[in-house]
């Protein structure tokens, strides 16, 4: 048991620092941030790991990701986007291309959406011009779509999540 939370805390570990890289630094600038396919890893470790750990994750990479690249004030908004984003996964299937988690890729595009622009609105007292935003936040969720398909089958075809939950990475 202990060795199991170490070896997931560890991943955990890995992951944090992906997401951070791929969303701080491979992401595409525009009026009031960045497009990136960060998602995509955070859906991913959605469907690897148990909820604690990918929350952790997704809010610690996205954290990390806001406030080191200048764009801290999004970083509230962010950590409670990207751990409810979590909750739309599972990780109990024995594949993470999935018929599940195949369907929570729309709700993960509209909590994303939905969510900047209500955060967005909320931090300018204005319901009105995050509007604009939402066209961005559309692409990132389709682009972390893909990425997410194509890691995810890619995972599957190695037998990625059996090896981490059966002790043998």
């Amino acid at each position: 048991m202990k060795n199991e939370k170490l070896k997931y805390l560890c991943i955990s570990g890995v992951f944090i620092a992906l997401v951070f890289v791929v969303t701080a630094y491979l992401h595409i600038p525009t009026n009031n941030g960045y497009i990136h396919v960060g998602d995509g890893l955070i859906y991913l470790v959605a469907c690897l790991l148990p909820w604690p750990y990918a929350i952790a994750v997704g809010a610690g990479g996205a954290f990390l990701a806001d406030c080191l690249t200048g764009f801290a004030i999004w970083a509230p908004g962010s950590v409670i986007i990207k751990s409810l984003t979590v909750f739309l996964f599972t990780s109990k299937k024995e594949n993470v291309i999935n018929v599940r988690n195949s369907l929570a890729l729309f709700p993960a595009t509209v909590l994303c959406a939905g969510g900047y622009y209500l955060y967005e609105a909320l931090i300018y007292s204005n319901f009105v011009s995050p509007l604009a935003g939402i066209p961005a936040s559309i692409t990132q969720s389709l682009a972390s779509s893909v990425v997410f398909i194509v890691l995810g089958i890619a995972i599957d075809k190695m037998k990625v999540k059996s090896k981490i939950n059966g002790g043998k990475l």
